[in-house]
């Protein structure tokens, strides 16, 4: 490990993620959190975690980004000491908004919220972020419709909190504070890499990063897939009992009945 982005989600981790790609590194960001570590992380969420846990998890890796990484960002950069962190920072306001607009995505995403219910990787996925969410946010996800925004005074706290104890705990010869609008020359600077001869990335803007993921995540994929073949079998569970009941002597009041009424004029 590297680096670890101990920025709040909503501090423009995807943006960074991109960043770091492109400076060679490879990165694990929340959804790849869950896909590859699902049940480390349950388990850190559940009975807790060691060193021997973080170390499993991340000694192929050279940065993480976003949650949960990023609330355990001491635990993991004390298992490796000369890995860096950075702490992305982002105006209080401007987080708000982003984070209501995520949340609103996710509501307004059916097949999002489908498949956490019709999908076998889609329900555990959602036993996962219930875990994270009431680890890391203390909010409690009672069922996969449940994603609800909350007024901004509530909302501030847990990002004030993170930040302020990031910027009291973490080595300061270690440490960049760093907003995304900074561009490349910073971050390359206290990483020791060249600067690229590109655009500095700025994902997940308008918070479309759900519907991009749907698309093009393999977990995602996966459970759109599994929530297919669920409802394939469903609706076909659906149409053979219709059928059973139709041509059920037992319901043989059901068939005259059908028949009585196709046979009413209608003009």
């Amino acid at each position: 490990m590297k680096v670890v982005v101990a920025g709040f989600s909503k501090t423009g981790t995807k943006s960074m993620q991109a960043a770091l790609i492109e400076l060679d590194y490879k990165v694990y960001d929340s959804v790849d959190s869950f896909w590859f570590h699902g049940n480390q992380w349950n388990k850190i969420f559940t009975t807790g975690g060691c060193i021997e846990d973080f170390k499993a998890m991340y000694e192929n890796i050279d940065a993480v980004t976003d949650f949960p990484a990023c609330f355990f960002w001491e635990e993991i950069s004390s298992v490796f000491p000369e890995c860096k962190i950075i702490l992305t920072v982002r105006d209080e306001d401007s987080w708000w908004k982003s984070q209501n607009a995520q949340i609103s995505e996710i509501k307004n995403n059916w097949a999002f919220q489908l498949m956490q219910i019709l999908s076998p990787t889609g329900w555990k996925f959602f036993r996962y972020l219930q875990l994270l969410f009431a680890c890391c946010y203390g909010i409690c996800l009672r069922h996969p419709f449940d994603y609800k925004t909350r007024n901004k005074m509530v909302s501030v706290h847990p990002f004030r909190r993170h930040q302020t104890y990031c910027l009291q705990r973490a080595p300061k010869d270690r440490l960049l504070v760093y907003h995304i609008n900074e561009g490349w020359e910073p971050l390359c600077k206290f990483l020791g890499k060249e600067i690229p001869n590109t655009t500095f990335p700025h994902q997940n803007k308008g918070a479309t990063i759900v519907a991009k993921l749907m698309k093009t995540h393999p977990s995602f994929v996966r459970m759109q897939r599994e929530m297919l073949v669920s409802l394939s079998v469903l609706v076909s569970l659906g149409a053979f009992s219709a059928y059973k009941l139709y041509t059920s002597e037992k319901w043989g009041l059901f068939p005259s009945l059908f028949n009585a009424f196709s046979k009413l004029k209608w003009w």
